[in-house]
């Protein structure tokens, strides 16, 4: 059983900690940045799956009746994203102000 706790309304910051240890806890922390970035891909790829499952009109092979949720599937983005962050020494938080400092002086069309 699991002792991890993600306190209520974490920081950007309690997500990349709970996520590190989490996968410390599940024996996932020996995984290198390009194989954490795969299974990012991975995952982006059932989002968009479950997606066209329940968004759209595209045909939708039933075979695989595996495919969960959108949320499930946000949720797993969120945490390899953050895997690859951690991974990388990047605050999430720090690279998101910084970006869109940038993003504020561009023009938008």
């Amino acid at each position: 059983m699991s002792k991890l706790i993600l306190k209520n309304n974490p920081t950007l910051k309690d997500f990349q900690e709970y996520i590190k240890d989490m996968r410390v806890e599940r024996g996932f922390d020996d995984e290198t940045i390009v194989e954490e970035c795969l299974l990012l891909g991975e995952e982006v790829g059932e989002l968009f799956k479950a997606i066209r499952k329940h968004k759209t009109k595209i045909g939708f092979d039933n075979h695989n009746s595996e495919i969960t949720q959108i949320e499930d599937e946000i949720a797993d983005v969120l945490i390899m994203l953050v895997c690859v962050s951690n991974g990388a020494g990047i605050d999430i938080e720090k690279a998101f102000r910084n970006k869109e400092e940038v993003n504020k002086k561009r023009e938008w069309n």
